[in-house]
């Protein structure tokens, strides 16, 4: 059943970004996404961490939320580019998510955030991650918890499951 999801996947991205609706382009476009697709399934891609089907119906909301994240923090860059004010600090912060794709979520969010970046990850039984903050404020965002909470929840996954 994933298989035959992640080929309906990537052919309704293929069909978006194509603009090419010829016979043969449509059938080279099937016959390259369903390619794909086998192949994913033949290397064991296509398993509950590769494919994470269960994050689907939540991620419309987190990435709506990153993205007002983004805008905010983009506003908040430009002023102490503009005005001056820069305090960076170097922290550390804990992560609660249990998978390895978790994780890259989190950081990566982190480091989508104008004036933070994920300068490394520490993982072990308690994952931390090294930031760098350009302003304390951008530091204090990170330290809250906020993002590490909606990353969690977007993975959701049992902690049975995530070693599997």
């Amino acid at each position: 059943m994933r298989v035959v999801l992640l080929f309906l996947i990537l052919f309704a991205g293929w069909l978006l970004m194509s603009g090419h609706y010829t016979p043969l382009i449509t059938s080279l476009g099937v016959l390259s996404c369903a390619l794909c697709a086998w192949l994913s399934w033949r290397i064991g891609a296509s398993d509950h961490e590769g494919l994470p089907t269960h994050i689907f119906a939540r991620l419309p909301a987190y990435l709506l939320w990153l993205l007002r994240e983004i805008i905010m923090s983009n506003i908040a860059t430009a002023k102490i580019i503009l005005f001056g004010g820069a305090k960076p600090e170097i922290f550390e912060v804990s992560a609660s998510q249990h998978t390895a794709a978790g994780l890259a979520t989190y950081a990566n969010s982190i480091t989508l955030t104008p004036g933070t970046v994920t300068i490394d990850i520490h993982e072990s039984a308690s994952s931390t991650f090294i930031i760098h903050a350009l302003h304390s404020d951008f530091g204090d965002d990170v330290r809250s918890g906020e993002m590490d909470r909606r990353v969690t929840g977007l993975e959701d996954v049992p902690k049975a499951e995530a070693g599997s």
